[in-house]
């Protein structure tokens, strides 16, 4: 199996090159096969709580996810949430977006969290303990659930 070591990074942190392949896996995944038409760079990325995190071979990203922190919980006390949680076709299957989600568990988990999840891979973050809460809705052509995960009390990871 390639390496699976997760590669944490800011904005300002990013090469051009870490840059390019991860937004060239977003674009692949999500506009061509995906077929969402709504806008993918929404000016979060670059935000400086913004934390990206994937993995690469050697091919280029082949797993990603970033983590964004809102000024205000939109959702009782949730203010971070993650997102644009992506796997390349070709190595899907292998668990890395379980590999990416421990991480952010492992280092924001006693925080509350949020998250706006496709409602086929709901499942998944009901396993980190994410609860869907409200009705299900229509986000960039596709069925989606917004799902609260609430903060375990140890702060052991700040």
């Amino acid at each position: 199996m390639p390496d699976c070591s997760v590669v944490e990074k800011s904005w300002g942190e990013l090469t051009t090159s870490e840059l390019y392949s991860f937004l060239k896996l977003r674009t692949d995944v999500f506009f061509l096969e995906q077929k969402i038409d709504e806008e993918e760079l929404d000016d979060r990325d670059s935000e400086p709580e913004t934390r990206h995190l994937w993995v690469a071979d050697e091919r280029g990203i082949a797993a990603y996810l970033r983590v964004i922190v809102d000024g205000e919980a939109s959702h009782l006390d949730a203010r971070r949430l993650f997102g644009r949680v992506v796997v390349r076709a070709d190595r899907r299957g292998e668990g890395l977006a379980r590999l990416l989600i421990d991480r952010v568990i492992e280092r924001h988990g006693h925080e509350s969290m949020l998250l706006h999840s496709q409602e086929y891979i709901a499942p998944l973050y009901a396993r980190y303990g994410f609860e869907a809460f409200g009705e299900i809705y229509v986000e960039a052509g596709l069925p989606h659930v917004m799902m609260y995960r609430a903060a375990t009390g140890s702060d052991e990871h700040e």
